[in-house]
């Protein structure tokens, strides 16, 4: 019965989460919100609702290590997994000016993660500091590029095209975000229910099944959205889409998730997986800020690095 439940939860985490993105860049296109903001805010965060409703629901389950080890392992899955995974199908190029300031938000924010982690814990304060720093990120990067065309726009403006097959009708936008909604709701429940459950059986702690399995089940709209734009030629796009949810997961997600009950840091958390983290984001932020593609040699090492980050983790760290 817990499988059962955890593939259910999954597959209801992965159609919610397609449903209510589909109706709310409809909503946004009937409210005729920009396609620079529909790509930063609703695809950037969107994507990342899964990875919001899990963390949320484990907090208030008192699993507060899966939690934590969703956000961590997905951001290191985003990048060593997915992004690995589309660059080695097609190498991506991408133009260095659209991704700089992204990029280095994003190591900002692991930064963060590694400072605020060395106090032990996530706390109500470090809660507030993340929020408001991800509405600071949001607010700047809105005031700058709103009367500007650069190439940093035209990458959110062409997250929010990645997208097909929108409902156009008011019913069916309502129908959609209600029934992603509620789909994310419950599929989070069971899948952390069911994962957490399975873990204890096996004797497999909380924090590596966060770090695995609820990690990688949750960044799979990431994945899609990636993909989708690599087979159709948007090489931006898949690098952006990482970007932007290992930005809005640390900020965001952790942000909210410390609001509601503090969570502590420690154990595999601050002696592996947030350096495992900070180094491979470093890798990353290092490959878009002096180069202009990732290649295939750089795909294959992201991959390996996920490889073996996984074998180490579950071998010193179970």
């Amino acid at each position: 019965m817990n499988y059962i439940m955890v593939i259910a939860g999954l597959i209801m985490l992965l159609s919610g989460g397609e449903l209510l993105i589909r109706g709310a860049m409809s909503a946004a296109n009937k409210l005729q919100v920009s396609p620079f903001l529909s790509g930063l805010i609703i695809v950037g965060f969107g994507t990342s609702m899964p990875e919001l409703i899990v963390s949320i629901n484990a907090v208030l389950n008192n699993t507060p290590s899966v939690a934590l080890g969703n956000i961590i392992g997905s951001n290191i899955g985003n990048i060593g997994l997915i992004l690995g995974t589309c660059a080695l199908i097609t190498p991506l190029a991408f133009k260095p000016l659209a991704l700089k300031r992204d990029a280095i938000v994003m190591l900002s924010a692991t930064s963060l993660l590694v400072i605020v982690g060395l106090s032990g814990s996530f706390s109500l304060l470090s809660g507030v500091l993340m929020i408001t720093a991800l509405f600071a990120y949001l607010g700047l990067t809105i005031l700058k590029e709103k009367n500007q065309k650069n190439p940093s726009q035209k990458l959110h403006q062409d997250e929010g095209k990645a997208l097909h097959s929108r409902p156009h009708n008011s019913y069916l936008i309502i129908l959609s975000i209600t029934i992603g909604l509620i789909f994310l709701i419950l599929g989070a429940q069971w899948f952390v229910t069911g994962a957490t459950i399975i873990a204890t059986k096996f004797g497999v702690s909380e924090a590596l099944i966060g770090l695995t399995l609820v990690a990688v089940g949750t960044s799979l709209p990431e994945f899609m959205i990636s993909l989708v734009a690599v087979l159709r030629k948007h090489m931006d796009v898949a690098v952006g889409n990482v970007v932007g949810s290992n930005i809005f997961n640390i900020l965001g997600i952790l942000g909210v998730s410390s609001l509601i009950s503090p969570i502590s840091f420690d154990g595999r958390f601050a002696s592996f997986d947030q350096w495992a983290l900070l180094l491979i984001t470093l890798v990353l932020t290092l490959f878009l800020l002096f180069s202009h593609t990732v290649s295939r040699l750089k795909a294959i090492s992201l991959l390996s690095f996920y490889v073996i980050y996984i074998i180490v983790g579950y071998l010193y760290f179970t």
